[in-house]
């Protein structure tokens, strides 16, 4: 199940941006983070594939959620303007950003690519 986080579970649990401008991951897993918003209607087509994806990929990557309305600091240190915003966070590197409502598939590719993990199908 995808966690709605704030941004002091954020900075807890992902990555303190202020105490460091350098990234620096602090999750054991990969991670996956929806910049979203309630009235968004593309939000909501994402919403219900997070959540699956989330049941299928229990174990092996973390999904967040970010109300942008609610948590304008943290949509603002990633320079969030068009939601749905996704962030996939590997362990090891930079994260990266697409924006837009992405198909299942679509995450899929970026979980195998980005963070090097499949699940049977």
């Amino acid at each position: 199940m995808a966690k709605n986080i704030t941004s002091q579970d954020f900075k807890d649990m992902v990555f303190n941006y202020e105490e460091s401008k350098e990234w620096k991951f602090k999750g054991e897993r990969p991670a996956v983070i929806d910049f979203y918003a309630d009235w968004c209607a593309p939000c909501r087509m994402v919403a219900p594939i997070i959540e699956e994806l989330s049941k299928e990929y229990e174990g092996k990557i973390d999904f967040y959620k970010v109300d942008t309305e609610a948590q304008q600091e943290l949509a603002g240190v990633f320079g969030i303007r068009s939601i749905p915003s996704i962030l996939f966070i590997p362990l090891e590197g930079q994260p990266q950003m697409a924006a837009g409502a992405l198909p299942k598939n679509s995450f899929k590719e970026a979980f195998k690519e980005i963070f090097s993990v499949e699940v049977a199908e």
